[in-house]
C-alpha cells in the first residue's frame, strides 16, 4: 500500500497550487508520452507546472506526486515505490529533484522497463544530463527544457493581460499589440528587475534570490561535476567576477588570475555555470549552428538575476543585451555580429537606448535598431519590450 505520508504531502502540494496562470512549456509537453524529464534552472516553475497538469485530470486516481529528497526514499526505493504504486492500480508518477535521488537514472530505466503501462514525468536540475547516467535514458525519457518567464508571461501572471505570442518576424514588422496597459515601459522596468522567476510575488526577492546562487552553485554544480566544496566556491566567486564587468569578453587566463585557479579550469567552470542557467555565452555564427561557434560574450542569464548581483543597479546598458539574448534564444539561434551586437538568420541587431543611432547599421540592409525607452516600432526601430512577446 501506498504510504499515507506520501499521499499526505501530495494532497497538500496539489492544494497550495495556483491554477490561473501557466508556463509557456505546459501546452508544449506531450503529457501522454510514457517518460518525460523536465529540466531547468532553479525556480523557474517546474515543480508547479507538474502539479497543475494533476489538477487539471477529471480524477486523480492513479496519479502519484512525490519529490525525490522526501524523508521516506531514506529506507525505500524510487523502483519499489513504483511496483507497490503499480500493483494498486497507479497509472502516472511524477517525480520531482530527482536528481536528489542517488541512482536515480538506474531506477528510472528499471520502472521504464519493468512497467511498460506506468506514465512517468520526472524534474531534475538543469545541469543534470541523461546521456551521463548510470543508465542509459536517452530513448526512454522526453526531454522538456524550460527557461524563466518571458515579459509576455510576467503580464499573464502579474496583470492579468494576456497576449499572444509573436514570431520574429511579426516583432520586427511592429506587430505587438497589448490590450489593457496604454503605458508598458514602467511594468517593463519591473519585469527587468524581478519579472524573471514566478516566485518573486512571494517576497524577499533577493533573499531567495541569493540562495537559489548558492544552491545551484555549490550544490547542483557540485554534485554532478563530482567537485569539491573549495571549487564550487570559486565557481560562485567566477560568477561575481563576470557580474562586474558583463557582458565580458572572455579571457581564460585573465579570469583565471582574478580566482586564483588554472586557466585550463576556466572553460569548463563556464559551461556548467551556463548549463545551470547562471549565465548565457554568446557564440559567433561558426557553420550558422548553435553552440558550434567561439564564445564571444559571457553574459549573466537574465535581467533580473543580473540585478540582483548588480546589487540592484546594473548598468542599463548590460541590461538591455541581457533581456534581448535572454528572451530572443529560446526560439532563436542568436550569434555575435561582427558589426553589432547581435545576429539571428539574415538580420542584425543593435541595442540601446531613445538616442541609439543607426551609423553602425550603415550598408546593412537587414539591420535593426533596438530601442528602449520607446513604446512604439517605426521604419528599421522597435522597442526593445517587443522581444519579450517571442514565447
Amino acid at each position: 500500500m501506498t504510504d499515507y505520508s506520501l499521499i499526505s504531502f501530495m494532497e497538500e502540494r496539489l492544494r497550495d497550487t495556483p491554477t490561473r496562470f501557466r508556463r509557456y512549456m505546459y501546452d508544449c509537453i506531450d503529457w501522454n508520452q510514457r517518460m518525460i524529464g523536465l529540466t531547468g534552472p532553479r525556480g523557474v516553475g517546474k515543480s508547479t507546472m507538474m502539479l497543475q497538469y494533476m489538477l487539471s485530470q477529471p480524477s486523480r486516481d492513479g496519479m502519484l506526486y512525490v519529490t525525490a529528497d522526501h524523508m521516506y526514499f531514506t529506507n525505500h526505493s524510487l523502483v519499489g515505490l513504483a511496483d507497490d504504486f503499480v500493483k494498486e492500480g497507479g497509472t502516472w508518477l511524477c517525480i520531482d529533484e530527482v536528481h536528489r535521488y542517488s541512482g536515480w537514472s538506474r531506477e528510472l530505466k528499471q520502472i521504464y522497463d519493468g512497467h511498460p503501462r506506468l506514465k512517468v514525468v520526472f524534474t531534475g536540475s538543469s545541469v543534470l544530463d541523461i546521456n551521463k547516467g548510470e543508465a542509459d535514458l536517452s530513448r526512454r525519457a522526453l526531454m522538456y527544457h524550460m527557461q524563466g518567464m518571458s515579459f509576455r508571461e510576467y503580464l499573464a501572471m502579474n496583470r492579468g493581460i494576456e497576449t499572444r505570442t509573436y514570431t520574429l518576424d511579426e516583432i520586427l514588422a511592429g506587430k505587438v499589440r497589448i490590450e489593457g496597459l496604454e503605458h508598458p515601459l514602467p511594468v517593463f522596468r519591473e519585469y527587468l528587475s524581478n519579472g524573471y522567476y514566478p516566485f518573486a510575488v512571494e517576497g524577499e526577492f533577493e533573499r531567495r534570490m541569493m540562495q537559489i546562487i548558492t544552491l545551484t552553485v555549490e550544490n547542483d554544480i557540485a554534485m554532478f561535476a563530482d567537485m569539491k566544496a573549495a571549487t564550487a566556491r570559486k565557481i560562485k566567486q567566477l560568477l561575481a567576477v563576470i557580474s562586474e564587468s558583463a557582458p565580458y569578453k572572455p579571457s581564460a587566463e585573465s579570469l583565471a588570475t582574478e580566482i586564483g585557479v588554472s586557466k585550463n579550469s576556466i572553460p569548463d567552470y563556464l559551461a556548467w555555470l551556463e548549463k545551470a542557467g547562471m549565465i548565457g555565452q554568446l557564440r559567433d555564427d561558426t557553420k550558422g549552428m548553435r553552440g558550434l561557434g567561439k564564445v564571444e560574450k559571457v553574459y549573466i542569464d537574465n535581467p533580473s538575476l543580473l540585478s540582483v548581483l548588480g546589487g540592484g543597479h546594473p548598468n542599463v546598458g548590460n541590461l538591455r543585451e541581457t533581456f534581448f539574448y535572454n528572451q530572443m534564444r529560446v526560439n532563436n539561434c542568436v550569434s555575435a555580429s561582427k558589426i553589432a551586437d547581435f545576429r539571428i538568420g539574415n538580420h542584425i541587431f543593435e541595442i540601446g537606448g531613445r538616442g541609439k543611432g543607426q551609423k553602425q547599421l550603415e550598408g546593412s540592409p537587414e539591420g535593426i535598431v533596438v530601442k528602449d525607452d520607446i513604446e512604439l516600432a517605426y521604419g528599421n526601430i522597435v522597442p526593445l519590450y517587443h522581444f519579450g512577446f517571442n514565447y
